[in-house]
């Protein structure tokens, strides 16, 4: 049953995700899974499916989260075409298996190891600040590989990427900026890939709710998104102004927190 306490805290939502999309390039599923997981509830959504209408539900909004976010940024020449190019294809790839894996893996093992992969980022992320990085982007072939794990990883956990690939594509001498403006390109793709692998799996579910498509709850999706999509512009414009070792140091405390949240 949607309230409109629900309604409100789902906007309040949308634009808190928004800014940080914009401002660390991730697509906001680190932040909207755990928050649905808590508000779902209240519009009466069996607890046996409320982590996959989670999963799902993050996805689809991603899909506009980052696309704004990735048109800002592109406006303010924070793309670059070759990661973007070489990226995309395999977290495309990646995402549409990890929707289909999701079905096969015990869900508890999974924030376990992706909360170690997160934790291990953020701590390279901290120690690139004072150095210069002298790595270089790997071929396209690798790069498609990687981007193939950092899609299935994503769709996995109902998340975007950013937080896997930004530190990626910064280790391998993708300026701070860039890294992030890429990541939510390639965000984009990847939540639609994961997206339509849960539509499939859910569409003949009996106990879904009401005004769902799959498993993806459109209510919450369309309160998330009308403000989220809103509010990218404000924290893209901040991830131009900040300088790189700040917008580091963000991002590193944010994956802290991420991983600390989703080991305990």
């Amino acid at each position: 049953m949607v309230n409109l306490e629900f309604i409100a805290l789902l906007l309040m939502l949308g634009s808190f995700v928004g800014i940080m999309a914009g401002l660390l390039g991730i697509g906001g599923g680190l932040i909207v899974v755990p928050a649905l997981m808590f508000l779902l509830p209240m519009a009466g959504i069996d607890a046996g499916i409320s982590m996959q209408i989670a999963l799902a539900t993050s996805l689809a909004s991603i899909i506009v989260t980052s696309g704004s976010s990735a048109y800002n940024h592109f406006k303010l020449g924070n793309v670059d075409m070759f990661v973007v190019k070489w990226l995309m294809p395999g977290v495309v790839i990646g995402g549409f298996l990890g929707a289909n894996v999701a079905e096969w893996i015990p869900s508890q093992y999974l924030p376990k190891v992706f909360g170690f992969i997160v934790l291990c980022l953020a701590i390279q992320m901290l120690f690139s600040i004072r150095g210069k990085n002298q790595r270089t982007m790997p071929g396209s072939g690798v790069t498609m590989a990687i981007g193939t794990g950092i899609g299935m990883i994503s769709s996995l956990a109902g998340i975007g990427g950013g937080s896997l690939s930004v530190p990626f594509l910064n280790r391998h001498g993708i300026e701070m900026r860039k890294a992030v403006g890429s990541s939510s390109v390639c965000g984009s793709f990847i939540a639609i890939s994961g997206l339509a692998g849960f539509i499939l799996h859910g569409y003949n579910v009996e106990s879904l709710p009401n005004y769902s498509l799959g498993y993806v709850y459109l209510p919450a999706l369309f309160g998330i998104a009308c403000t989220s999509m809103l509010t990218t512009r404000i924290g893209a414009k901040w991830a131009t102004r900040l300088p790189t070792s700040t917008l580091k140091k963000i991002f590193a405390l944010f994956l802290v927190f991420v991983a600390g949240t989703m080991l305990l």
